[in-house]
């Protein structure tokens, strides 16, 4: 009896065995990997075409090298390269650009196939002869870093590659690859949408009594512990380590550093989650309470709601047709002609405490943290001059400097900024937006 047992105990363990050994099937990496790959193809079958014919461009070279991937190399499949490999596109008439991919492989590329046509790079002059294009686009740029991905070297081997009556066909492709990058299909909203979630819960956790405990848990510990999120979440970031720090009653102090949450802190974050090649840039605030309240001091809260009352008017200049720049005027005259609000400069507010202080640099947003389509910023001179289209992400993005009389004639800085798209009826957000200062008890 002992023995059958024995016999039947070792059986079972035998079986937990074989269970154990079984791996677990990849579920979200699957599931990640072909929401991109859709996204992939939607974005070369429905965006591209488009953003080659508005431009001109019969032909989009985009040249890799081994350590040195162009930046839109992971949205075009990514891939091995070797030495040099070149994504080739071409348009041959008809809805549809021809996709060729020359010394670029690897078995994950190949589990997406984007490419109607591979081979080795020695092909390329012959492949670019037989099809004879007026336009050839690189990706050289002047301001839009993402359309700037050839290297001094590569530029030299693609001419060489391509001999002279070629390379004199070379073009910038810079405004190609704002349109190609800044125009999105519903998978990438979607994507985009996704982002937004992750990254406001995220931020809203890490603001509340989870995270912070007053007078011990620094705004340093608040960064990394967002960090840690990211990874157990198999998630990236937009710019690196949150950015933490203390709006008022005090000076700002180190950013994600060292400074000691207390009670009574008025705290903001700004930061950034990466899904599925879709970045977000996005801010919150708190509030700590001290012992007795249940609420920010009521002039904290007045600048909070000034700071919406701004959003709106940003929100009913953005409308498809016009440009980044029109819109951004359109805006900033509403706010010259408001009564005890004046344009200003970044983080160097007037004196003047009769007037509160307007920046505006609601910036593109989505293919990167600050992104390389249409921008109503004027750090991006170039991007203002694009076209508002539906389908563009924006990072709606705000600084008002406005004196809090309990906190005397300093003004602080009351940041606002969350992402959404142009829509044929305007803007919409793609991620509930800040509404409220969050608490921290």
């Amino acid at each position: 009896m002992r023995a059958n047992r024995l016999v039947r105990t070792m059986g079972m363990l035998t079986m937990l065995s074989a269970v154990v050994a079984v791996p677990a099937p990849a579920q979200e990496a699957k599931q990640r990997w072909d929401q991109l790959c859709q996204i992939r193809k939607d974005k070369l079958d429905l965006i591209l075409p488009e953003a080659m014919r508005e431009n001109g461009i019969d032909m989009w070279i985009v040249a890799s090298r081994e350590g040195h991937d162009d930046p839109n190399a992971a949205m075009l499949g990514g891939g091995y390269v070797g030495d040099i490999g070149y994504y080739i596109f071409t348009d041959r008439g008809g809805g549809r650009i021809e996709r060729a991919a020359l010394g670029i492989g690897g078995a994950a590329f190949d589990q997406c196939p984007l490419y109607d046509i591979k081979g080795p790079p020695s092909d390329l002059r012959a492949f670019v002869e037989a099809r004879v294009p007026a336009r050839i686009g690189i990706n050289v740029a002047t301001e839009i870093g993402t359309a700037d991905g050839l290297s001094h070297s590569l530029h030299e081997a693609l001419r060489a590659a391509l001999g002279p009556d070629l390379a004199a066909r070379l073009v910038s492709a810079e405004k190609l690859v704002s349109d190609f990058r800044s125009r999105h299909s519903a998978t990438e909203i979607a994507a985009f949408a996704r982002a937004g979630e992750y990254s406001r819960t995220i931020a809203e956790r890490a603001l509340s009594n989870e995270v912070i405990r007053p007078g011990h848990t620094t705004t340093g510990d608040v960064a990394w512990w967002m960090m840690e999120e990211l990874h157990r979440q198999g998630l990236d970031n937009s710019f690196g380590l949150p950015s933490i720090y203390v709006l008022g009653p005090g000076e700002r102090g180190p950013t994600s550093g060292d400074h000691m949450i207390q009670p009574g802190d008025l705290i903001t974050m700004d930061w950034g989650v990466n899904y599925l090649l879709a970045y977000t840039d996005m801010k919150r605030m708190a509030y700590v309470l001290k012992p007795g309240e249940n609420a920010p001091p009521p002039g904290v809260q007045r600048a909070f709601d000034k700071a919406m009352e701004i959003r709106r008017m940003i929100l009913d200049a953005i409308r498809p047709g016009v440009t980044a720049g029109e819109a951004l005027a359109a805006v900033n005259r509403r706010v010259a002609q408001t009564p005890g609000l004046a344009l200003g400069r970044y983080d160097d507010p007037s004196p003047d405490p009769k007037y509160s202080d307007v920046v505006i640099g609601s910036h593109s947003v989505g293919d990167w943290g600050h992104g390389s389509g249409p921008s109503m910023a004027d750090f991006n001179p170039l991007r203002m001059t694009y076209a508002l289209r539906p389908g563009n992400f924006l990072s709606i993005e705000l600084f008002l400097y406005t004196p809090v009389p309990e906190w005397g004639e300093r003004k602080i800085k009351i940041p606002l900024e969350d992402n959404g798209v142009v829509t044929a009826r305007g803007f919409e957000w793609t991620a509930p937006p800040a509404s409220r200062i969050l608490l921290v008890k």
